[in-house]
């Protein structure tokens, strides 16, 4: 969590100072104990059993359930039958979340010691949730090689000041830190592009229900110096590279093969049927996923780069470790860790080194905060839920055109944090998990 002193200045306005780190990848890597980095195909295999056991038996007790509402006179029955899917939708999709983190494990070749196993596991639960495996697999390790970085970051890159439409920054007026800004240069900011609640909400819902058809169909909240037409799907996309086609071919007919079994399904069973045990538990797994990610990434504590002060370690410190749902209490932040197997508690070390599985990245995480906070670097931030996607959204509304470490302003102009540079280590750019085979 943010310092009590952190957060009595971000609650007055007062800026943040934070550390640009200079810790070398071995000051990070040898914080974690050896056996965390040890794989077990067997024990990883447990985890998605796991998940299709609890996801299963949601749905035999719901179904179980819903018989008793047949005494019930037609309107109180419709409402308590809506009423227990509804809750049954949310639950497995909770735990469906944990099999997409699965899924992206085996993409980060942390599932099992096996290559083939990896992308095997990989592939069938990743088209199982509707998610090009391949595709998403070679753009996530790019997002991992260049995190935080303005130009080569694959997904919530901010926008700069220019692309929100606000003129060029006017140093005898306006401040670039965004520390000390004027009132009036405030109020032409709030003008030009305004922070309306509503304005907010609406986004909020459009990402958190739409953000990741967009982004694979269309690279919403991808990098923009990607030409129109830049998707997922496409093995000529600037995404790939030439001797990736034959995977992204084979993503598409994981895809294809979805789509035909959700047909053949809402044929056989009924679209209702379909609707009710399969789509929404899937709505809202495109939901946690967007909501994690945006989290993990974006607040106006957390740094962006360019490249001339960009390296690898800076950028895998560019996120925020957040306990999921914990701001609904200790219960269901546990639940929430447990369903999705710590994706958003772990985060930062998930960075720092992708391939420690989830069952070793608690112990690991432990591990790397004590390295951390020697340096002065705390990246716990606020729990993650819907509250808190709104505040981000308010608050991070753009970066400055210029600048090697920026922050995100406010719809005024204000920066929460500003960075303080630290003494200089062996700042080695190394550490980037990229398989130069695939």
């Amino acid at each position: 969590m943010l310092s009590s002193r952190e957060s009595e200045k971000t609650a007055s306005g007062e800026q943040v100072d934070i550390v640009v780190p200079s810790l070398s990848m071995k000051d990070l890597l040898s914080a974690i104990p050896p056996h965390c980095f040890e794989r077990s195909t067997l024990r990883s295999a447990t985890y998605p059993i796991w998940d299709l056991f609890v996801i299963g038996s949601l749905w035999k007790l719901t179904t179980i359930a819903d018989t008793y509402t047949v005494a019930l006179p037609p309107a109180a029955r419709t409402l308590a039958s809506f009423s227990l899917w509804s809750l049954y939708g949310f639950f497995a999709g909770l735990f469906a979340m944990g099999l997409w983190i699965v899924a992206h494990e085996a993409g980060h070749g942390a599932f099992s010691t096996s290559k083939r196993v990896n992308n095997f596991v990989g592939w069938v639960l990743h088209s199982g949730l509707g998610v090009p495996y391949h595709s998403w697999r070679i753009s996530h390790a790019k997002h991992h090689a260049a995190t935080g970085h303005m130009t080569q970051d694959q997904v919530f890159v901010p926008w700069t000041r220019s692309q929100v439409g606000l003129p060029p920054l006017d140093s005898t007026r306006d401040d670039h830190l965004g520390t000390n800004v004027p009132e009036t240069v405030q109020n032409e900011i709030w003008e030009a592009i305004g922070d309306s609640p509503m304005a907010a909400f609406v986004k909020c819902a459009f990402y958190l229900l739409a953000g990741l058809p967009s982004y694979l169909l269309f690279n919403t909240a991808g990098q923009a110096r990607y030409p129109k037409g830049t998707n997922h799907f496409s093995p000529s996309s600037i995404i790939f590279s030439k001797h990736q086609h034959s995977q992204i071919v084979l993503s598409d007919l994981g895809i294809f093969l979805w789509l035909a079994l959700l047909v053949l399904s809402c044929y056989h069973f009924s679209f209702a049927t379909v609707f009710r045990v399969y789509l929404v538990p899937y709505l809202w797994v495109n939901h946690w996923l967007v909501l994690i990610t945006f989290l993990q990434h974006s607040d106006p504590l957390v740094p962006h780069y360019r490249a001339e002060m960009f390296t690898f370690q800076r950028g895998a410190l560019c996120t925020m470790d957040r306990s999921l749902l914990g701001d609904l209490g200790p219960v269901m932040g546990w639940l929430g860790a447990h369903a999705t197997h710590g994706i958003s508690e772990t985060h930062v070390l998930h960075h720092v080194t992708s391939k420690i599985p989830h069952y070793h990245a608690w112990e690991a995480t432990y591990a790397l905060r004590e390295r951390l906070s020697a340096a002065g670097i705390n990246l716990v931030g606020r729990p993650g839920g819907w509250r808190e996607v709104y505040r981000v959204m308010r608050e991070c509304r753009f970066v400055e055109d210029e600048g090697s470490v920026v922050f995100y302003k406010n719809g005024r102009g204000v920066a929460a944090a500003r960075p303080v540079f630290a003494t200089v280590s062996d700042v080695e750019d190394s550490g980037v998990e990229i398989d130069k085979s695939d």
